[in-house]
């Protein structure tokens, strides 16, 4: 009888089964690349651009039908017009029906400016408020090439159009920058199995000690993609807190072997294990019975080999 896969256990929550997912390209933040990026964004915002502070769209803003009533009108100009998230909050105290949406949209600005406290609490009270048919019916028809661009773990952002997972991963991120952890990790338990849900999840839960759990939620996890290289490395890590320094060894090999694998990702994986050889040259220095020690000193200097070969080839041409 086979026993790989449980048919009762849940499946990996990176393995996203949707044929559209609301994700884009994800974008490894390196110090150049966000200085180009920031200066870019700023030439763009010069020359009649969108300015930097405001909702982005995916193309152009859309255009509000002829008749629409005040509330949408209102709404779709703070919405991508303005920069202020005060300017949303008065409208959700004006028009109580899109009270739950306004409040939502503010805390998305809040965000994208960098206001992590803020944003927090108002995408919290906008997900708890109700909306009636009016703002739902906007939302569906104007909100859809909204997209926020949320970090998932460290320097790792990924561009989300406007849905249930933009609005978690970016109520998550906040909680982790406020240092609400564990609530960053549960606000992430509705969502579906997706690379940069696992991402967030991973990465709170191995803020809080919980490295079992992240070994679960990665196993069988190949590197495919930058995602999934990250989420490799956190689980690397992982494994190295639990001492589980050979099948840490093995992962990292894993996020070396695609060679399209982002250059910061790479360098990250063999930081890592360089600082894993360490531990396991600290271990076989430690007073154990021969035979255990001997085993580790082979381990430390079989995997300075490999950690050279790869360092050597790392400009070299391989296999996707």
């Amino acid at each position: 009888m086979d026993h790989a896969q449980d048919p009762w256990e849940p499946p990996p929550p990176y393995h996203d089964s949707r044929d559209f997912t609301p994700f884009r390209d994800p974008h490894v933040r390196t110090q150049v690349r966000g200085l180009a990026e920031g200066l870019g964004g700023a030439i763009y915002s010069a020359l009649g651009g969108r300015e930097l502070d405001r909702i982005s769209v995916v193309g152009d803003v859309p255009r509000l039908k002829r008749l629409s009533g005040k509330p949408a009108k209102a709404v779709h100009d703070a919405i991508f017009k303005g920069t202020a998230p005060d300017r949303l909050i008065a409208l959700a105290r004006a028009y109580p029906g899109w009270a739950g949406l306004c409040t939502v949209m503010a805390g998305l600005l809040a965000y994208r400016q960098g206001s992590y406290l803020r944003a927090a609490e108002l995408l919290r009270r906008g997900l708890q408020t109700r909306i009636d048919d009016d703002a739902s019916q906007f939302s569906a028809t104007y909100l859809t090439t909204v997209v926020t661009r949320v970090e998932v773990a460290e320097r790792i952002e990924v561009p989300v159009l406007f849905s249930e997972e933009s609005v978690f991963l970016a109520l998550s991120h906040c909680l982790r920058e406020t240092g609400q952890t564990k609530a960053a990790l549960e606000a992430l338990e509705s969502l579906p199995p997706s690379l940069p849900t696992a991402l967030a999840r991973c990465t709170a839960a191995a803020a809080l000690g919980r490295h079992r759990d992240v070994i679960n939620w990665t196993e069988g996890l190949l590197n495919a993609n930058d995602l999934s290289a990250a989420l490799l490395l956190i689980r690397a890590r992982s494994l190295r807190a639990l001492e589980m320094y050979g099948s840490a060894f093995d992962v990292l090999r894993e996020v070396l072997r695609r060679r399209k694998t982002s250059l910061a990702l790479r360098n990250d994986a063999l930081t890592d294990r360089a600082l894993l050889a360490l531990d396991v040259g600290r271990r076989a220095l430690l007073p154990r019975r021969p035979v255990e020690v001997e085993s580790k000193v082979d381990k430390h200097v079989e995997m300075h080999r490999l950690w050279d070969s790869d360092f050597k080839d790392l400009g070299g041409k391989g296999k996707d």
